[in-house]
């Protein structure tokens, strides 16, 4: 199965757009595309969670690793994640720190 992850900046709002499933194999591409945003100063991360039809544990740590690379005052919001999904990271405790979304603002 296929994963991509795309960034793109506008201004102080980073926007990773996830395709696929986020699990052991991707998620140092994903890793890499937070530690590229984070070296921008970035007001709030966004994370486009629309396509991402399955999170792992190691998908959850890299939800974690995003928390804290995007420290001091940036926002963390999750859009477009399924309820599968939404329910995996608050049942892990992992939604604070972040916000989720229904669209990108």
């Amino acid at each position: 199965m296929s994963f991509s992850a795309d960034l793109r900046h506008d201004g102080s709002v980073a926007l990773i757009k996830l395709d696929g499933a986020l699990d052991a194999l991707s998620a140092p591409v994903f890793r890499d595309r937070i530690k590229r945003a984070a070296q921008q100063p970035v007001r709030q991360l966004v994370l486009d969670m629309e396509n991402v039809n399955y999170l792992s544990s190691a998908g959850l740590r890299t939800l974690l690793y995003a928390r804290q690379k995007m420290r001091g005052g940036s926002r963390i919001t999750i859009v477009g994640a399924n309820d599968v999904i939404q329910r995996t990271i608050q049942l892990m405790g992992f939604q604070y720190g972040m916000e989720f979304g229904d669209s990108i603002t």
